[in-house]
């Protein structure tokens, strides 16, 4: 096979795999444009009718309160106790290391409604009431792993003799952290927050078993899409996408703008 013909079937294969993926997402939107209670394509009418009722509905300021207030919880915890969990993983020798490698990973393999089911039985029986709050706390169990070790491998190529010498040189420990092993791992530390963001924000498994009264963007999308779809569910989809867009290119400009600091 020659170059061109190559990078022909590579161009191929590229556009099918973006194709695949985001062809669904243009779906939502077209879906989002209909003024019909039941999906249809092409639509008779095209309006933005369900963009106008989503924004000024409460219900979609809440839904997203409550999702902001659940991902904002668990990006935070997530990165402070990853860092340290990190730092414990990947950088120090101790007693227990290796156990502590191996059972740090399980939440991740067990299928998240099992997990939900098995928090919701916990806090049940210890008569916990479950709200946002428990939903968050549901999330840092399955979290906090895939956080620690997205983190720890910015720290595998840590030579630790930056650190012995700093010290040498009087530097305390806080000192050590702040100006040496904290610039290493901040993009870990911040890849790790972006995946925690994502991974609290859409998930439905563990928050339909945890928030008790209170309700998600990824719940609320569930049960409208099974039992009163409307094209105010897509719109709210929609608009669900864009923020959490607004939010990560946010973060990434921050990001820039601190690292030319």
């Amino acid at each position: 096979m020659t170059g061109k013909a190559a990078n022909r079937w590579s161009t191929i294969w590229l556009v099918t795999v973006l194709a695949f993926l985001y062809v669904p997402m243009l779906s939502v939107v077209l879906g989002s444009l209909a003024n019909t209670r039941y999906m249809q394509f092409p639509h008779e009418v095209w309006t933005f009718d369900a963009y106008r009722n989503a924004l000024a509905d409460y219900t979609t300021g809440m839904l997203h309160s409550t999702s902001f207030s659940i991902a904002g919880m668990v990006v935070l915890l997530a990165a402070l106790v990853g860092t340290a969990g990190a730092l414990a993983f990947a950088r120090y020798d101790w007693r227990g290391r290796h156990l502590y490698q191996r059972f740090l990973l399980l939440p991740v393999f067990f299928p998240q409604s099992v997990l939900g089911l098995a928090l919701l039985l916990t806090l049940t029986a210890a008569g916990i009431t479950p709200t946002w709050k428990t939903a968050a706390f549901a999330h840092l169990v399955w979290v906090v792993p895939i956080v620690t070790l997205v983190i720890s491998i910015r720290l595998y190529d840590y030579d630790p003799r930056q650190e012995e010498a700093a010290i040498d040189l009087g530097a305390s420990r806080w000192q050590v952290f702040r100006y040496i092993t904290l610039p290493v791992i901040a993009p870990g530390v911040l890849s790790g927050s972006l995946f925690a963001f994502l991974l609290s924000w859409s998930n439905l498994p563990l928050s339909i078993f945890t928030t008790g009264a209170d309700t998600t963007l990824p719940e609320w999308l569930f049960t409208r899409t099974a039992t009163n779809y409307s094209p105010l569910v897509p719109a709210v989809a929609v608009i669900a996408t864009l923020v959490s867009a607004v939010v990560i290119g946010v973060i990434a400009l921050l990001w820039l703008v601190l690292r030319r600091r």
